[in-house]
Order: C-alpha cells, then structure tokens, then sequence
C-alpha cells in the first residue's frame, strides 16, 4: 500500500506517518489490512529525521499548488491508494492574509481533486476540517452543544474555506472520484516544538512554554470555552475515518472528532497541578483582541454520536493531556513535575 500525506513535514503529518508505519498495515474503507510499503510526504518542508531515514518514506518537497500542476510529477499522486490531506494555511495566517488562505486551503485543495478524478484512480482521501466551520455571532448564535447535525456557519476565512473544502470532498465522493472523509479537527494541545500563526496555537504555548521554563501569552479570559483535543486522539480519528466501511461511515457530511470540553481557566488550574504555581506564574495575560475575535467565535461543547459510534472517544482530562505531552518530550520540559 502506497500513502501520501500533504502537510507531511508538520507536527500533525509527521505524527501520522509515524503512527502508520508503527503499525505497519492499514484497512482501508472496510477492506482487510494490507502491509503499508511507503508513504510520500508532501510538504513544504522536509521531513524530520526520524522519518527521512526510514526506508520506506519518500519526500516531495515544495508548494503544493505547484506539485499538483499539470506538468508535475503525477506519480505519487497515480500509485496512492490512501490521501491524507493535512496541508493548510492556519486560521491567523488566513485572516491576515486572505490570499494566502485561498491559495493554501481552497485552490489546492481542489487542485489534489482534481488530480485524482483526472487519473482516475478513485483513492481514499480523508480532509482535515476544522471546528472553525462554526462559528458564533450575534445574528446566528450556535447553540450551546454542537451536534452532528448542527449546521456550519463559519465566520472566519479558516472556517469558510474548510468548509469549501468539505463540499468539494463530499462532490467529488458523490460523483465517485474518490472514497473521501471529512473529519473536523478539535484544537489540539498540546503541540510540541515552536509556536505557529494558529489563533489557537496559545492553546498549546500556555502549557509547553511554561513546562520550558519560559513566559506564555495566554491572551483571552479564563472563562473562554475550549474543544480540546490531544495529538494522539487527534490522529486516531483521521486513521479511523480512512478504515471506516461506507456503511460505517455513513453520510457524506464532515465528521466532528471527539473533544474535552474544557474552559482557559481549568486548562490553567491543569497545568498548576502538573507543575506548580511556577508555572502559571510564567502566564502572560495581556489580552489580544484580535485572538480573542476569532476565538470567541469557536464552539467549546460537542456530542459526537457518529464518533462515538466508531470507537472514537474524547481524553479523560486536560491534566492526563499535559502527563502524556511530558512523557512524550521529556527533553522540553524543565520544571519539575509533581508525581
């Protein structure tokens, strides 16, 4: 079996191809699990080391738009049995640059469409949306749990192209160019590594930068609502969402992944628990309007049936989310943590 991962090189891909080729074969759509062979990232970036070794992982490197041309190199493309399509710009970056976001989350999106419908070769593709697609406002309030059924009313640049995108997706699996899976991804915490341009990547910096012994922004009121999702469970779903039957999956609409629902406040009191007031001592709580704009848009409950129904489930709490990011980067972490 041959996988492509766009975004590949980022936190959520790199964790995605390690998971897969940790467990070496995979059931797509309901089929019996056949041996993975390789696995192409496609990214920006190169892959990290880990994965650049690995014999079985091949790089294309470079905008994705580009690759995906018609004078490109329709290989990996031709011979994937299973897309993960991950590759996006982050809601921050979209609504700064509204180009940008069009370019990275709409156009290429449809270009990867594209391609395969083209070569006929009908793989899975599972998109990564984003909670984003719904968005509060004055005028159209969600409601105060979000179900499978609640309609998306995005209202951010991020939101409205994922959404875009979930449509095409459904589209193109109606008129069978591919076996494509829209999952909704929660806001993950806690990310290693650097900080990115999410509006939600302070989600993440609130708990890692502190755990390093450094200053975080923690830029909205402690009563913010937040879906919160780890990295592990966040990777759990998009795999199950390629080995689902069609029966098991069900309709064509985006699937919400499951969530905590938590608020800033009791993310805070979390991490105290793990480290100490020293570490929330490290919170900066200058507020940031235009962070706060955006967040407060965002839903902060989920009823996920449909998840639920696939094994899927939420994390038990946020302090077991911050015990699994320590003992998954011991090096990052320089407070001491309670037992």
């Amino acid at each position: 079996m041959h996988i492509v991962i766009t975004g590949g090189a980022g936190f959520l891909g790199a964790r995605l191809a390690r998971t897969l080729l940790k467990q070496g074969s995979l059931a797509l759509a309901g089929a019996p699990a056949r041996p993975i062979e390789r696995v192409t990232l496609v990214d920006r970036a190169a892959p990290p080391a880990d994965l650049a070794s690995d014999a079985r992982i091949s790089a294309i490197t470079g905008d994705l738009n580009a690759q995906l041309a018609a004078d490109a190199d329709a290989t990996p493309w031709r011979e994937a049995d299973a897309i993960f399509h991950l590759a996006a710009a982050v809601s921050g970056e979209c609504e700064a640059d509204f180009d940008l976001g069009m370019r990275s989350n709409f156009a290429a999106t449809h270009a990867l469409l594209e391609k395969v419908r083209t070569l006929g070769t009908k793989p899975v593709l599972v998109f990564s949306s984003s909670l984003a697609v719904f968005g509060d406002s004055p005028e159209q309030p969600l409601p105060k749990v979000i179900e499978d059924h609640t309609l998306p009313t995005p209202q951010t640049s991020y939101g409205i192209q994922k959404f875009i995108g979930e449509q095409l997706v459904a589209d193109f699996t109606r008129k069978g160019f591919v076996r494509g899976r829209s999952v909704r991804l929660m806001t993950v915490s806690v990310r290693p590594g650097k900080p990115n341009g999410a509006a939600s990547g302070f989600f993440s910096g609130m708990v890692r930068e502190p755990l390093a012994g450094l200053r975080a922004a923690c830029p909205v009121p402690d009563a913010t609502p937040v879906a919160i999702a780890s990295p592990a469970r966040t990777v759990e779903g998009i795999i199950r969402a390629a080995e689902a039957s069609d029966a098991e999956w069900g309709p064509r609409t985006a699937l919400n992944l499951p969530s905590l629902a938590t608020t800033v406040g009791d993310m805070a009191a979390a991490l105290e628990r793990v480290a100490g007031k020293a570490a929330t001592a490290l919170l900066d709580r200058t507020p940031d309007p235009a962070i706060q704009r955006i967040v407060k848009t965002w839903p902060g409950h989920f009823e996920t049936a449909r998840a639920r129904a696939l094994g899927l489930t939420a994390d038990e709490s946020f302090e077991a989310v911050i015990r699994e990011y320590v003992r998954e980067n011991p090096d990052a972490v320089k407070l001491p943590v309670a037992a």
